[in-house]
């Protein structure tokens, strides 16, 4: 039986080493849901030592971890249910995961390559913070930058290729509260963001988009630049986590350094 988890220290062990902020927003209660298979030995023994899987889910990303469960890894929420779901990044804990991934879904199961980054809190120390700053005014001409406020909220919602700068934040109080981010302007045209794609107690998961007509400009990295030193100075941590080289390759010239590669799942949706 899949059950929605409600003491969240019942699964932590399973994602115990796992430095993904995403999971620390599930176990924090910040936002996203984790659920668990309570079905066969585990049924009986829950209550003692905790279920033996558990999934953490927040907005397109679903974490694996624990014993394999094909019944775990097929469940759709009762809020997914009867909905479109256009894709889901699936991160296998390992490779007992991996496997039934592909056994599950097979070719709809598109395995992708991953870029860790490291956290390391006193990166920008010295000489660093001079930098970000640098990079935050070297706009080109024409543009400005801005904190997301009501109105860019709206904005990056109202738009296909901005609206995961705000996605996971119902409304602008929410994210008001718990989001942060900056934005590119042409005029009074959003043509670039980087903003909090989910939120932990400790810090932001960075997310960055860009106009595809205005790409190769610099916009990326003086939204980023900025974002981080707003984390800094509020003393959060401004978590990156790259899915293509590209993302990658610009994480490391805004000061960050390369963790691991490793594998997930772009799952096409469905309606179920």
């Amino acid at each position: 039986m899949i059950r929605k988890v409600t003491d969240t220290k019942q699964v932590k062990p399973l994602f115990d080493g796992w430095e993904e902020t995403m999971i620390w927003s599930c176990l924090q209660g910040v936002m996203g849901d984790l659920y668990a298979d309570y079905s066969g030995d585990a049924a009986d023994s829950y209550q003692i030592s905790g279920p033996e899987a558990a999934k953490a889910i927040l907005g397109d990303f679903v974490f694996l971890a624990g014993k394999p469960s094909e019944e775990l890894l097929s469940y759709q929420p009762p809020c997914r249910a009867g909905k479109k779901v256009e894709s889901q990044i699936l991160v296998p804990r390992d490779a007992d995961w991996e496997n039934l991934i592909e056994k599950v879904y097979g070719s709809r199961a598109e395995r992708i390559t991953r870029y860790a980054i490291q956290k390391e809190p006193d990166v920008w120390d010295g000489q660093g913070r001079e930098r970000l700053k640098k990079m935050a005014s070297a706009l080109p001409e024409g543009y400005e930058l801005r904190l997301i406020d009501q109105e860019l909220y709206d904005q990056c919602r109202q738009q296909e290729w901005s609206r995961d700068l705000v996605s996971q934040f119902p409304d602008y109080e929410t994210y008001q509260k718990w989001g942060l981010g900056t934005a590119a302007l042409h005029g009074k045209r959003l043509v670039c963001g980087a903003s909090s794609y989910s939120r932990y107690l400790e810090g932001i998961e960075i997310e960055i988009d860009t106009r595809e007509d205005c790409r190769r400009r610099g916009l990326a990295r003086a939204c980023a630049a900025r974002l981080i030193l707003e984390c800094l100075d509020r003393g959060l941590y401004p978590s990156w986590d790259a899915h293509t080289e590209i993302s990658a390759e610009l994480a490391e010239k805004l000061g960050y350094h390369r963790g691991e590669e490793y594998t997930a799942y772009l799952l096409m949706g469905s309606r179920k």
